[in-house]
């Protein structure tokens, strides 16, 4: 089974897994040479986190098209994808120019994971009572 929204989910995870997997090999390889422990300590948990939810949304999209579409699921997907911007997002740039106001943004990807995952928790449980 497919919808409209696990094309977008699939292109997603795809994609965040790839820039995940390159931030991760520079935080090793390269970026140490240009900044300090810390951006390297930063870069490292971001691409840790979006790699993992880069798996959870390919996940998130293989039990969609098993019958698991519904509002719930696509809005895990969503705050997946918004999270998989945002917390890494902040993280990467903080690291790469340092303090700045981009700090803020961090925590509102990280609500944006533990969302998605309450979510996935509910669509659970909303099938064990139907």
């Amino acid at each position: 089974m497919t919808d409209r929204a696990t094309r977008p989910l699939l292109i997603l995870a795809g994609l965040f897994g790839a820039v995940a997997v390159a931030c991760g090999a520079y935080a090793s390889h390269g970026l140490p040479a240009v900044r300090d422990a810390r951006a390297v300590e930063l870069w490292q948990t971001a691409s840790q986190y979006q790699l993992a939810h880069a798996a959870a949304l390919l996940g998130l999209v293989a039990w969609r098209r098993h019958g698991g579409a519904d509002r719930l699921t696509a809005l895990a997907g969503a705050a997946f994808a918004l999270g998989c911007l945002l917390f890494p997002g902040a993280l990467y740039l903080l690291g790469w120019f340092g303090p700045s106001a981009l700090g803020a943004v961090a925590p509102v990807g990280g609500v944006c994971f533990i969302l998605g995952w309450l979510l996935l928790s509910a669509a659970g449980l909303r099938g064990l009572r139907s």
